[in-house]
């Protein structure tokens, strides 16, 4: 668990970033998934990465003075109601809530709209997710609104709305220790679930019984639930990108891709591992294999302190390319292959993206045009890919073959950590710990 103490300075960041206005940060609503039933619920992440606050019907509203002893950080959330408590669950209620999660002041969630505008009343600005949810651009719009209904009392409006993304996305970038902690342990609950995945898979069975696997080993170990919808992809289906039915059946001489994290306590890990359904590779899949894992090496190995968000990519990239060329994919110098990007054909996405609470998580990649270098804290994926599709030209002993391995990194003040190193990767680590799997079928 992160201590409270650590939501507190969170927000007093954000307030000494701010300088002077308001900020409003609601959680994320309830959804319906049919009638009365609904979505299980995940918090917002910005909401939470300042609050630790799980429960739903919450916005957090910081005030920002130039005095920053007079900054105050407020939240609203449910009123304490023991009837509903025995439908719904636990509420703490704004009393527990201000004393729990350490604010200046708690509200129920039914004050927000008459204290907004007692708040926002002689502020320059109000900080907010403008675009994100045209709802809370209307609800916000219309407490300036009364605001300025107020001029000939001499109550001045806010003249600005400015995006609180830009503040809280710079925040969340850099992780602390408390955060790698977290993501250490999703990393390693989902590491132990493709091990488990690997060992249940075999010919004659289907995607969606691999990937029962994989949630049934993401909840034994205390993950609340998968970071997003697991791939479980055999054969020509590795070749989609973001291939999700998981329903086909699994046949002897394929591949599997499996791309599954968990999320724990609000983290994600983001793992990718491509193996064969009957515990061996042939000479075209080890050929494949063998190169984008190299590829991934590469892009590891340049994920260090100081060198540039591009950086694993294009080492990643100029690996793949030798490889495709030496395959008889691409024809040509590497240089000529990467100018016509010819190797699109059969690397069409990047190497990685930030993960953290999102799984595409927050921060910018660029800043004023250019790659932003990578600092201790920053946390990423490094997935290199290489997916080949029947077409003329094309060696037909390599149709149909997809290949993805993926790792969460992070970067140290002296390289990088490799959270997921856990989840087998080499060809002979794959095929000794399948081979239960191999055996069984024969």
């Amino acid at each position: 668990m992160i201590p409270i103490q650590t939501y507190m300075y969170r927000r007093r960041r954000l307030l000494a970033q701010m300088r002077r206005g308001v900020a409003v940060i609601p959680t994320a609503p309830e959804k319906l998934r049919n009638r009365d039933a609904h979505y299980p619920y995940r918090f917002d992440s910005d909401f939470y990465y300042l609050t630790g606050f799980r429960e739903p019907d919450a916005v957090l509203v910081l005030i920002a003075a130039e005095d920053e002893s007079a900054s105050r950080q407020i939240l609203f959330c449910r009123d304490k109601d023991t009837e509903r408590e025995i439908w719904d669950g636990f509420r703490h209620g704004p009393q527990a809530a201000q004393e729990m999660f350490g604010f200046d002041a708690a509200h129920a969630i039914s004050t927000l709209d008459a204290l907004a505008v007692e708040f926002l009343a002689d502020q320059p600005a109000v900080f907010h997710a403008l675009g994100r949810d045209p709802a809370w651009d209307q609800r916000i719009v219309g407490w300036i609104n009364q605001v300025r209904g107020q001029v000939r009392k001499g109550v001045a409006a806010p003249t600005e709305i400015r995006d609180v993304r830009a503040l809280v996305d710079e925040m969340r970038l850099i992780k602390d220790d408390y955060e790698l902690a977290v993501m250490r342990e999703a990393a390693r609950i989902s590491s132990q679930a493709h091990r488990r995945a690997m060992r249940a898979t075999c010919p004659g069975k289907h995607e969606y019984e691999i990937e029962a696997e994989l949630l049934h080993e993401f909840r034994r170990q205390g993950a609340q639930a998968p970071a997003y919808t697991p791939i479980v992809a055999g054969g020509a289906n590795a070749c989609v990108l973001h291939y999700v039915d998981n329903h086909a059946l699994l046949q002897a001489g394929d591949l599997l891709l499996i791309d599954a994290g968990c999320e724990c306590d609000g983290y994600a890990a983001d793992i990718t591992r491509t193996f064969p359904v009957n515990g061996r590779f042939s000479g075209p899949q080890k050929a494949v294999y063998e190169l984008v894992l190299a590829a991934q090496a590469a892009a590891i190995d340049a994920v260090q302190p100081g060198n540039s968000w591009d950086a694993p990519h294009q080492a990643a990239l100029r690996v793949l390319i030798q490889g495709f060329i030496d395959l008889g994919l691409c024809q040509g110098s590497l240089d000529a292959v990467m100018e016509s990007e010819a190797y699109k054909q059969f690397y069409m996405h990047r190497t990685g993206h930030w993960l953290g609470l999102d799984v595409h998580d927050a921060g910018e990649y660029k800043q004023a045009g250019q790659w932003r270098d990578l600092v201790p804290g920053m946390t990423l994926t490094v997935e290199p890919g290489c997916y080949i599709r029947p077409a003329e030209g094309v060696p037909a002993h390599f149709w149909d073959i997809g290949v993805r391995i993926e790792d969460d990194v992070a970067v140290t003040s002296t390289g990088h950590e490799v959270l997921t190193q856990a989840a087998p990767k080499s060809i002979a680590e794959i095929e000794e710990w399948m081979q239960c799997t191999t055996i069984t079928e024969k």
